[in-house]
C-alpha cells in the first residue's frame, strides 16, 4: 500500500500513534532488554490495527522492489532484520530468495505470520545482538530497513556490527535509513543516522557499491534518506 493509497483516516491514526509512541520512547532506558520491551508493547497495544504501528507501511519499500527486480534471488539466502509486519520479507521471498525474517517483538512475528498464512518466509523471534547459531556470515542478502535509526546512537557500536556479521562472503547488505549531517543535532526518536554512522560499514569489512539519496515528503517536512548497497569481499 503506497502513501497515495492509504486513506486519510489511516494516516491520521498513524501520525497520532507516532507522536504517542515517540513520547514514550524518549523516556526509555537505552539497552537491548528495554528496546525489546518497548517494541513488544507497541505491537501488543495496537490490538491488530496497523495504523497504531507508526512504522508499518503495509508495503515493501520501493527501493527494495527496484533492487530485487534487477537482482533476483535464484535460491540464495536472504534475511530481513527487524521484520515488523513482514512486507519487506515477503518481497525478498517473492524475488526468489530463501528468506529468514526476525524481530525481537514476539507479537510482530505472530502478526506477520497471520498476515501471510501461505508464506515461504521463515519468521523467527530473535535478537540481533545474540543471533541464533548458524546465522553469522550465512546470508547472501541482508536487508536492514529503519532498524539502526530506531535505537539511540550509543547502541550503534553494537548494532552495526551485528548487522554486518550476518553477511556472507560475497554477499550484499541493503541499508535504508533517514540521514542527517554529522553536525546536525537530533534528539529522537527516531534517530536519523549521521552520515558518518551510515558509512561505518566500510570499517566492518564491506565495500559501498551504490548509494541512492532521496527525500520522503510529508505535509509538514521533508525527510532525507539514503538507500545503500554494500558488498562483502
Amino acid at each position: 500500500m503506497s502513501e497515495d493509497e492509504k486513506d486519510e483516516d489511516f494516516l491520521a491514526l498513524r501520525d497520532a500513534a507516532r507522536d504517542a509512541v515517540n513520547a514514550i520512547d524518549s523516556d526509555m532506558r537505552r539497552d537491548a532488554p528495554e528496546r525489546a520491551a518497548f517494541f513488544n508493547a507497541v505491537y501488543e497495544q495496537a490490538h491488530g490495527d496497523p495504523a497504531f504501528v507508526p512504522w508499518a507501511d503495509l508495503a515493501p519499500k520501493p527501493q527494495l522492489n527496484q533492487y530485487l527486480a534487477v537482482h533476483p534471488g535464484k535460491g540464495r539466502r536472504a534475511i530481513d532484520v527487524a521484520c515488523g509486519l513482514g512486507d519487506n520479507a515477503e518481497a525478498l521471498a517473492g524475488a526468489g530468495y530463501q528468506t529468514t525474517a526476525f524481530d525481537m517483538a514476539h507479537d510482530a512475528v505472530e502478526w506477520a505470520r497471520r498476515r501471510f498464512p501461505e508464506t515461504k518466509v521463515d519468521y523467527r523471534v530473535a535478537n540481533l545482538l545474540e543471533p541464533p547459531d548458524g546465522w553469522t556470515g550465512s546470508f547472501d542478502l541482508v536487508n536492514e530497513c529503519y532498524t539502526l535509526q530506531s535505537v539511540p546512537p550509543e547502541m550503534l557500536d553494537a548494532m552495526a556490527p551485528g548487522v554486518a556479521n550476518l553477511v556472507a562472503p560475497g554477499g550484499k547488505l541493503l541499508v535504508y535509513t533517514r540521514i542527517r549531517p554529522d553536525d546536525m543535532d537530533h534528539s529522537g526518536p527516531p534517530w536519523p543516522l549521521r552520515e558518518s554512522d551510515a558509512m561505518r560499514f566500510a570499517d566492518l569489512g564491506l565495500e559501498l557499491v551504490e548509494k541512492t539519496e532521496f527525500e520522503n515528503r510529508r505535509p509538514d517536512r521533508v525527510v532525507p534518506h539514503w538507500f545503500c548497497v554494500w558488498r562483502r569481499g
